[in-house]
């Protein structure tokens, strides 16, 4: 039996009674004779209980005193584990990200993964010993601070760490069941699917969907790491995601893979540009400068009469604030006239590899929203993604209509969020 790599999130370690669940688990696989190593996030709501508790404290924390508050939360799971391990008679140590080698950037709260020098975690393999792993956070490489790596860290970690250890499988534990063919939250009907190669999945996660982050997929495709996505909460198959199916799997690769959504972006509109070269580039150069990363882009034509164009894009709401003040102040260098912003959207995306070689996608794709009265403010494409921006009320709508136009529904309702949340 090889190693393997688990990665339990915050709602599988909850309370203490989900902590003991989860030790069993692990404690399982030691006995089928696996090596383990688990990667753990804070538990529950921990992280956001700091992040306010920061909030009242200063309403603009600094960097590295608040990737080091941060940090705490899965410090303290790591060490309940390792305790409840213990208790069902296993050794289990415990380490924080710096002690597992995780070697960063300095860009605190949002670092990347430099290099994994995981000496101390072979040690512990070969004594025989389950390690255990805070993820989410890391040391960085020149100042040697604490860092943490933003959303879906612990993910990251958990995949850096099966790459490091030439591990068989990183298994991600959330509260579902697998990756679903849309959020089980919002289409009951939602289908699990048995297997999905990379770059669907990286698609799915670029466009919104929460079971898996972008970071991590992006890391295991390029290491060739096998991720099992499951269930802390059931004993039942997952979803591979890898580059062919797993074992005696034989999986169709289906046109269609999911329909994915993403309520977390805002649009900038920068009325009355030039229409002459360099006025795009300069907009998106101030954007890069402020270190916000955009997503869809839409210019109109031009007015013959004004020779002015304006230009859209989205972006992160959290960056919102900090992309208007960057325009404004280049305002004139530039020379738009005026900038719109809208926190009031969504974004709709079909995925599937099978669409490049298969006509008449994108017009099914348009006419189930049509059908559903949704109507389109951005359009943006891909080989194996279409994707659209509609108002935020009609999201939940548009998604569950195009699910059923293009056959994804289940038979039955069997996607369940065990707690709650989806990942």
């Amino acid at each position: 039996m090889g190693l393997v790599v688990q990665k339990y999130g915050g709602s599988s370690v909850a309370d203490a009674e989900g902590i003991k669940r989860v030790a069993k688990r692990i404690v399982d696989a030691k006995k089928d004779g696996h090596q383990v190593v688990v990667v753990v996030s804070a538990m529950g709501d921990t992280t956001d209980e700091l992040i306010d508790l920061a909030g009242q404290v200063s309403p603009i924390p600094a960097g590295r005193e608040f990737d080091m508050l941060l940090t705490a939360g899965e410090r303290i799971s790591m060490a309940l584990l390792a305790m409840a391990i213990k208790n069902l008679g296993h050794e289990a140590q415990s380490f924080t990200g710096s002690q597992a080698g995780v070697i960063t950037d300095s860009v605190h709260n949002k670092a990347r993964i430099i290099d994994v020098t995981p000496g101390r975690i072979r040690t512990a393999l070969d004594e025989g010993n389950i390690a255990i792993v805070a993820g989410f956070q890391g040391v960085s490489q020149d100042k040697k601070d604490i860092t943490t790596l933003g959303r879906g860290g612990s993910d990251t970690t958990a995949v850096a760490l099966a790459a490091a250890l030439d591990a068989e499988v990183c298994e991600i534990y959330t509260d579902v069941d697998g990756v679903f063919t849309a959020d089980p939250r919002v289409v009951s009907k939602a289908r699990k699917m048995e297997w999905i190669p990379f770059e669907d999945m990286l698609e799915l996660a670029a466009s919104g969907s929460k079971v898996l982050l972008h970071r991590c997929v992006e890391y295991a495709r390029r290491y060739n790491i096998p991720i099992h996505v499951r269930s802390s909460f059931s004993g039942l198959r997952g979803t591979w995601v890898s580059n062919q199916p797993q074992g005696d799997q034989q999986v169709e690769h289906a046109i269609i893979s999911g329909v994915a959504h993403d309520v977390s972006e805002a649009k900038v509109t920068v009325v009355g540009v030039p229409d002459k070269p360099g006025e795009a580039a300069a907009i998106f150069r101030t954007i890069a400068d402020a270190e916000i990363n955009i997503d869809m882009v839409v210019q109109n034509v031009s007015a013959a009469a004004t020779a002015l164009t304006d230009i859209s894009f989205t972006l992160p709401k959290t960056d919102g604030a900090k992309a208007i003040d960057a325009l404004e102040k280049a305002k004139g260098a530039i020379g738009f006239d005026s900038l719109r912003y809208d926190d009031q959207i969504g974004k709709i995306s079909l995925v599937g590899a099978g669409m490049k070689t298969n006509p008449g996608v994108t017009a099914s794709f348009f006419e189930a929203l049509s059908d559903a009265g949704v109507n389109i403010e951005l359009i943006s494409t891909s080989e194996i993604r279409i994707s659209v921006v509609t108002r935020a009320d009609d999201v939940n709508e548009a998604v569950r209509a195009v699910h059923t136009a293009f056959g994804l529904d289940s038979d039955t309702d069997e996607a369940v969020v065990y707690g709650g949340t989806g990942r």
